[in-house]
């Protein structure tokens, strides 16, 4: 009898050293009542398994809002911010704990990161974060990662764990990222209802152009739902780095054989930390809009991007902000550092480099400064 193949992404996430797992809040609690010990508990297990076997693990945990309604009786998830940054404040301490001691069974120290979307958006904080990384790692500590609900604002959240996950992944420099929610798998629809079909491998992008993922889960405790941990997978194999996406209760299988959930392959390749801050975790200040020739030249050619190339100019900013690059269609082709403010531009646009005075005849974003995204 034969063996099952097994596809590379699972191969590769199967034998990856450097691990990024992340877990949602439905998967540790419960509405009534806050963490759920039993399920933290095995969710360890795996963990530690996996480190015993000689991975390096991070954990990026959702769970601190849910934990702290039952200590502050609050029913349900609340809906404004300063509720939900109370809730944060005590959930915190009772993740934290929990974590250190479950964690502790097996005599592993973990150590809390806590991050707000200020601190990949800003080069200098996604460069601490880095080394603060990489020493906890080095000392055999486990960093358990989450958004730093208690001061975040609408403004410099992350929206949901999931592109934290993501953005994680890259930043520590991952083998594999690891999303862990109650679903166990990806599907064509809601898999609730019939007719949706169980995606298994994921080997490009346009294996989940038809895919309707819906925003939250049923149980009403997490924020990102099927549709934000398809976008962190997306996110994350575009750069280089597979992802395997299943159910909390199948991390033991998750972390060992690799033969539960989707599998996404890696489809793009690896960008530095440089470049990958560039084109996924900061943010744009403003846009250019290049012609069909320009779009050809900045990402099929990785050329630098000229004056002669752009028919537009939106947003207010400066020489050295990020901008995204867009075809005469809309989309984002790609992201770029600026060469010019924005009220600079609109006499140089659609205009030859030998056309420009001496002093403008430089590009508008340099090829070393711009990042093609994948189409």
């Amino acid at each position: 009898m034969t063996a099952p193949v097994v596809s590379q992404a699972r191969q590769a996430v199967a034998s990856a050293h450097r691990i990024v797992v992340k877990v949602g809040s439905s998967s540790l609690t419960t509405a009534g009542g806050g963490l759920d010990p039993a399920r933290l508990d095995a969710l360890v297990d795996a963990l530690a398994a996996r480190s015993a076997a000689g991975s390096q693990v991070v954990l990026v945990s959702s769970g601190a809002i849910a934990a702290g309604l039952a200590p502050l009786k609050i029913s349900r998830r609340p809906r404004d911010l300063a509720t939900q940054q109370a809730a944060a404040s005590v959930g915190q301490l009772t993740l934290a704990h929990a974590y250190a001691n479950s964690f502790g069974r097996y005599s592993l120290t973990v150590g809390q990161v806590l991050l707000t979307a200020d601190d990949v958006v800003r080069r200098a904080h996604y460069r601490n974060a880095q080394r603060t990384f990489d020493r906890l790692l080095a000392l055999g500590a486990v960093p358990v990662v989450n958004e730093n609900d208690t001061v975040a604002t609408e403004e410099i959240r992350f929206g949901d764990n999931d592109r934290l996950a993501a953005l994680v992944a890259h930043l520590v420099g991952a083998d594999a990222l690891f999303l862990l929610s109650d679903v166990d798998a990806l599907y064509s629809g809601d898999p609730r209802k019939p007719g949706a079909v169980r995606i298994s491998e994921v080997a490009s992008a346009s294996d989940v152009d038809g895919v309707r993922a819906g925003a939250v889960g049923a149980s009403g405790l997490g924020t990102g739902g099927m549709a934000s941990k398809l976008a962190a997978a997306r996110l994350a194999s575009s750069a280089g780095i597979p992802v395997l996406l299943t159910s909390a209760t199948e991390a033991g299988r998750a972390l060992t054989t690799a033969d539960v959930g989707t599998a996404f392959a890696a489809t793009g390749s690896r960008l530095t930390a440089r470049r990958f801050w560039l084109g996924y975790a900061t943010d744009a200040n403003g846009r250019l809009h290049l012609d069909d020739g320009a779009v050809a030249a900045v990402v099929g050619r990785r050329r630098s991007l000229l004056a002669a190339g752009i028919t537009g100019v939106d947003g207010d900013f400066e020489a050295g902000d990020v901008v995204e690059l867009v075809s005469l269609a809309g989309e984002v082709v790609a992201r770029g550092v600026a060469g010019y403010d924005s009220a600079e531009l609109p006499s140089l646009i659609g205009r030859k480099t030998h056309d420009l005075p001496e002093e403008q005849r430089r590009e508008v974003v340099h090829a070393d400064d711009l990042v093609p995204l994948h189409r």
